[in-house]
Order: C-alpha cells, then sequence, then structure tokens
C-alpha cells in the first residue's frame, strides 16, 4: 500500500473523474498483488455479467473488510464506492480511502445530503457507484440484514438500473472481528441478473428494494446450498 501512494498522489493530478478512474485501476493492481502474496484466489461468476458502456447502482452484501478488496476486482468499468467516513482516519489506508470513495457520515444529516449529491453528480458524468445497501456488517446470522432505502431511492430519482453482487467468501477468508483470522482459500463474487428502475416511483422505494433483497438472498441461499452438496 505504500508503494501506491505515489501513484495516487500523482493521479489526483488529472481531475475528478479521470484521476479518480486512474486510482481505482492502481488499486485493482494493488488488491491483485496483495492476494497473490497471501494466497487467495479470486475468481468472479456471472449469471449477467454488466454491459461496460452502461451505468449501473451496483448493490452488495456485507460480511467483511474483504468485501472491498474483492469488489474492485470484480468491477471492470469506471465506478465510485460509498463508504463510511470514519475509515479516513486509519493510517495510509485512509488517505488512499478518501481519495478514491464518496464519503458518507450517516450519523450527520447534512453529510448524508452531500454524499446523495456527490453519486447522482458521479452518475450524470457516465461514472457508476456501488452501495452496501446493509449500510454496516451483517452480524445477524442471516444471508442478509434489512437494506436501508438510500440506495433504491437513488436508484428510482436518477432512473438508474440496479447491478447485484454478492461476496460469497469473504467472511471465511477474513471475520471482521479479528484480523488475525486472515487465511488463504478461494474469494468468490457472483453478479445476479440486472434490476431495471423504468416504472418505478418514490412510491415504489419499498417493492424495488424488496425486490434486490429477494434475489439476493436467492442468491446467497443458492450458492451455500451448492457449495454444501460439492462438500458432500
Amino acid at each position: 500500500m505504500l508503494l501506491a501512494v505515489p501513484f495516487v498522489f500523482a493521479a489526483r493530478l488529472f481531475g475528478e473523474i479521470k484521476g479518480g478512474n486512474i486510482i481505482y485501476k492502481i488499486c485493482k493492481t494493488w488488491a491483485f498483488l496483495w492476494y497473490l502474496f497471501i494466497g487467495i484466489r479470486h475468481k468472479t461468476i456471472s449469471e449477467e455479467f454488466p454491459n461496460p458502456h452502461q451505468n449501473y447502482i451496483f448493490v452488495g452484501n456485507h460480511i467483511s473488510y474483504l468485501d472491498i478488496t474483492t469488489l474492485i476486482l470484480s468491477i471492470n468499468q469506471p465506478y465510485r464506492v460509498l463508504g463510511k467516513a470514519e475509515i479516513v482516519r486509519y493510517p495510509i489506508f485512509g488517505w488512499i480511502y478518501k481519495a478514491a470513495v464518496i464519503l458518507v457520515n450517516r450519523e450527520d444529516i447534512k453529510g448524508r445530503e452531500k454524499s446523495v449529491r456527490a453519486l447522482n453528480a458521479a452518475l450524470n458524468k457516465g461514472v457508476s457507484v456501488f452501495i452496501f445497501p446493509e449500510g454496516t456488517f451483517n452480524e445477524t446470522g442471516n444471508p442478509l440484514k434489512s437494506f436501508y432505502d438510500g440506495a433504491f431511492r437513488l436508484a428510482i430519482q436518477t432512473k438508474t438500473t440496479i447491478k447485484p453482487i454478492l461476496f460469497l467468501d469473504t467472511h471465511e477468508r477474513l471475520d471482521f472481528k479479528s484480523i488475525l483470522s486472515l487465511n488463504p482459500g478461494n474469494c468468490r463474487s457472483v453478479f445476479l441478473p440486472e434490476i431495471k428502475t423504468n416504472g418505478y416511483t418514490s412510491k415504489d422505494v419499498l417493492l424495488l428494494k424488496t425486490q434486490v433483497f429477494k434475489a439476493m438472498e436467492d442468491g446467497l441461499k443458492h450458492f451455500a446450498n451448492k457449495d454444501s452438496n460439492m462438500v458432500q
């Protein structure tokens, strides 16, 4: 990560959009090398790959810090991640994080409004966005915890297609409770079929949220059962 810092610094000189896109390419190289070094094998599975020429609101389940690294290796088009503002405090990583993501402070109303404006601006400039609709780590023991409305309200307002992505193994590779749990192995991501928002209105946020939740929950259960059958 220290080696990436001067490249990130130089990329910022190219402006918000072009520079940001370069930063994500730098992060992808870092993620590939880091996974290679620690023995994690990433694989992207797709029921329907995203169209590289189309804007999306990507949404994914959140169960490990490795979700971000796996996400970086999975998406191959310009995008920005909506991330928690408190992560900025971490040395080195926090500086790169601040340069790469759209920050949100969920405890501050003005902060949330600012992040929504930034997400809208990214979409208007042809850049997709990624949001964890669960907001934080899922500690429920269920495939997913309840979703916030934000991603789905934004999708309806901007008429942007939603593209769900599942992270299957990140929790097994690194439990969010302890960095000492990091271990080598597979780290798979799955692109689910896109969900269009045409015809939805501001009154349909719950309907859209429920549709996406069910698609992701069914996908996680499907792959969990598939893995169980493989073990047997």
